[in-house]
C-alpha cells in the first residue's frame, strides 16, 4: 500500500468512526477525493474486514468499524505521524494552536496525556503561553518528574486541572474515548495531527503554519 493509499484509508476509517451514518459523499468530501473513489475505499476495506455494512431504511448504508478495523486505524495513524521533521513541524504548529484557544477560553491549568515526543514538544510550546502544564499522565513510564512537570501513572493522581491535551502516540483513539468517560470531551484536546474522531467542535489544533 503506497502512503497515498495509506492516507485514504486512514481517512476512510476515521470518518466512519466519527460516524457510522455518515454518507459517501461526505467521506469523499472529508477525504479530499472523487465520489468513485470513497465508495471503492468503502467496499476494499469491507471486503478487508475493517468495516461491516449494513443497510439500513430509505436505501441508505451505516458503517461500523470492526475491531480489525479500530487496530488498523491505530496502525495507520503511527505511521502517519512516524515522518520525522514534518511531524515536529506540524506538531508544534498545532499544540501552539491547542494553548491559545485554552488561554482564550480559560483553561490555564493543563495536563498532557502520554510523555511522548509529541509531549516534549508541547512543553516547548506551553512557554510561550499562560498556560500552567500540572502534570503528565503515563501509567508506562518510571519518571516521576519531566522538566520540571509531575508525572503521574493516573489520572486521579493528577492535581487539579481545567483541560487536558493528548499527547499519546500509541492508541491516542483509545485514550480519548477512554478519557471522555471520565471527565467529559469539553476538557479535552488534541492536535489534529492525532486524528481522533469524537473531540468537542474547536478543540482539535490546527496547523497554524
Amino acid at each position: 500500500m503506497t502512503d497515498n493509499e495509506q492516507n485514504i484509508t486512514l481517512g476512510v476509517l476515521n470518518a466512519v468512526h466519527e460516524d457510522e451514518h455518515v454518507t459517501q459523499r461526505r467521506i469523499a468530501s472529508d477525504v479530499g477525493i472523487a465520489l468513485g473513489l470513497a465508495n471503492a475505499y468503502l467496499k476494499r476495506c469491507a471486503k478487508k474486514g475493517l468495516i461491516k455494512v449494513q443497510q439500513i431504511p430509505a436505501n441508505r448504508y451505516a458503517y461500523y468499524l470492526t475491531p480489525q478495523g479500530f487496530a488498523e486505524k491505530s496502525r495507520l495513524t503511527r505511521d502517519y505521524l512516524s515522518q520525522g521533521f514534518q511531524f515536529f513541524r506540524i506538531a508544534r504548529s498545532q499544540c501552539r494552536h491547542i494553548f491559545m484557544n485554552c488561554q482564550q477560553r480559560g483553561q490555564t491549568r493543563l495536563v498532557l496525556h502520554g510523555l511522548t515526543d509529541l509531549a516534549e514538544i508541547a512543553v516547548l510550546c506551553a512557554a510561550d503561553f499562560d498556560i500552567e502544564l500540572v502534570a503528565i499522565i503515563d501509567p508506562a513510564t518510571q519518571l516521576s518528574d519531566y522538566s520540571g512537570i509531575p508525572v503521574c501513572a493516573e489520572l486521579e493522581k493528577a492535581p487539579d486541572f481545567d483541560g487536558l491535551v493528548i499527547t499519546d502516540l500509541g492508541n491516542p483513539q483509545m485514550a480519548f474515548d477512554q478519557i471522555r468517560k471520565r471527565i467529559g470531551k469539553d476538557k479535552i484536546h488534541a492536535p489534529k495531527i492525532l486524528r481522533i474522531s469524537g473531540l468537542a467542535d474547536g478543540h482539535q489544533g490546527e496547523d497554524m503554519t
